[in-house]
């Protein structure tokens, strides 16, 4: 499987590495408009239209808002405000839409592996970014990838959020750590109205390992009501953590009322 602990299922690791061997011996074509892209998976052009976050709360990540001509930082939205989520903070590179979700849908759904090497280094580039901007105080003790469950992991071959949270730990030159289990098999988030979501991961992450007294950067692609990251937090906090990051390649905006 595609983590540490599991040599059975691996096709992730081996379909990188041969992904990563012809795209430096063969010129490669935009993964979204088809036009010549060195040894690039997206060109350019591409990578600086793709849609960001204008002054994410930086609790969330959700826009608050506010003009960024008129502050410094962008402030703690008032929902956070109100009901503090478990996690400290929370970092994406992306929205999630068009045609960001396509990208991840096909690393997440169709087998294209290769992907991870975009998303993680847009990932990685945002955090380092944010790290450099906060100091050395935040930089996290480790880096862990939301776990799938088995039979999820056995039917897909890899977990999507391993094969880029490998990618950020490499570049950021962090640890890459596997504390946590999820062991429930629930209904697939996606397939739920918002409301649910909650409720079907609730109790579903257990922690395995010792965290007590670090600070840990949870890793996933796409983030949208942050039931699942808050599942997950929770269980290394109860463990034991110092605080609980979560850093995702996009993050998906409510819908408008």
């Amino acid at each position: 499987m595609s983590n540490e602990r599991g040599a059975t299922f691996d096709c992730g690791r081996r379909a990188a590495r041969w992904a990563a061997a012809l795209r430096a011996g063969l010129p490669q074509r935009c993964a979204l408009c088809a036009g010549p892209a060195g040894e690039a998976l997206v060109c350019p052009e591409c990578a600086l239209g793709l849609p960001r976050l204008a002054v994410p709360c930086p609790v969330c990540a959700l826009p608050t808002g506010v003009a960024i001509d008129r502050i410094r930082a962008a402030p703690i939205c008032g929902a956070c405000l109100r009901q503090p989520p478990p996690y400290a903070a929370t970092l994406a590179a992306f929205v999630y839409a068009y045609p960001v979700d396509r990208l991840l849908q096909a690393l997440k759904y169709a087998g294209r592996v290769a992907l991870a090497d975009f998303a993680g280094a847009a990932l990685a580039a945002a955090a380092a970014g944010a790290l450099a901007a906060s100091g050395p105080g935040r930089r996290p003790d480790a880096i862990c990838a939301m776990p799938l469950a088995r039979a999820r992991q056995r039917e897909r071959g890899y977990n999507q959020a391993q094969e880029l949270a490998r990618r950020v730990a490499a570049t950021l030159e962090l640890p890459l750590a596997a504390p946590l289990e999820r062991r429930r098999h629930g209904e697939p988030q996606a397939s739920l109205a918002w409301s649910a979501r909650a409720r079907n991961v609730a109790g579903a992450f257990a922690c395995n390992a010792d965290v007590r007294g670090r600070r840990i950067a949870l890793v996933d692609d796409v983030m949208t009501t942050g039931a699942t990251v808050a599942a997950a937090s929770t269980a290394l906090l109860d463990a034991g953590a110092a605080s609980v990051e979560v850093w995702v390649v996009a993050r998906t905006l409510p819908p408008r009322r």
